[in-house]
């Protein structure tokens, strides 16, 4: 096994935007591809290690930027949400930058642009809801602590992405009521759709950054199990 990690700079509106590439050289031809998808903070190192152990299951992965080239957040700023403030509030632009991400890897020689996925943490949860509900070419992806509210322009019916939804049961910025509302939303949009839901979880349950107790907190069980499960949804996903 040899994992390359490459920085990767593409283009957008509102860019240049960069991320990290990641793949296993050792792997000879074309080979299904991931995009991970930041959380609030933005591209950071975690998720270029999220995709360095994409790369290592055979994939090829892009830990993508949607904020724009140098646009970081950290946890300990007052104002960290302001560049995810601002896709909130236009999500037709955040449907356009998620495209042009998805494009960038895709484009990569080592990719099949034919096989692709995503996956995204807290924000990039919603990333990965609103590519399906965009119609954008992925075959399927996973929302881990996702937020679900949905976009102001309409969906593609049916949603031809599977989706496999990892949520904390606790999590305080996806309550019960806007989960069933998901839930009804995708049954509505014809989305083959999963839901996996994990007590004594609140949002954020796999970043080991938030140390607990509270409901924005890592939990081990939720972040391993749901590590499980995403891996067995894409084996059958690409099969």
């Amino acid at each position: 096994m040899a994992i390359v990690r490459q920085a990767l700079v593409y283009d957008g509106p509102g860019g240049p935007f960069e991320g990290v590439a990641a793949w296993d050289d050792a792997i000879q031809g074309k080979r299904p591809c991931v995009l991970v998808l930041p959380n609030v903070l933005g591209q950071k190192e975690a998720d270029n290690l999220k995709a360095e152990a994409l790369a290592e299951l055979g994939y090829v992965a892009l830990a993508a930027d949607v904020f724009g080239q140098g646009r970081r957040t950290t946890l300990h700023e007052d104002n960290r949400s302001r560049y995810m403030d601002a896709l909130n509030a236009d999500r037709a632009l955040l449907r356009d930058r998620l495209a042009a991400s998805l494009a960038a890897l895709t484009n990569l020689p080592q990719a099949d642009p034919a096989s692709a996925a995503a996956i995204g943490f807290c924000f990039g949860g919603k990333c990965v809801l609103d590519m399906a509900r965009a119609g954008l070419g992925i075959l399927g992806g996973v929302s881990f602590h996702g937020v679900y509210d949905r976009p102001d322009y309409p969906s593609v019916t049916p949603i031809a992405a599977k989706l496999l939804v990892c949520h904390g049961w606790d999590d305080p910025l996806s309550p019960p009521d806007a989960t069933v509302a998901l839930a009804n939303e995708l049954t509505a949009g014809g989305a083959d759709w999963q839901l996996l839901a994990f007590g004594h979880a609140g949002h954020a349950f796999t970043d080991t950054g938030r140390a607990g107790p509270g409901d924005i907190a890592y939990e081990p069980r939720a972040d391993r199990r749901s590590r499980r499960a995403m891996t067995d949804f894409l084996e059958r996903l690409f099969a």
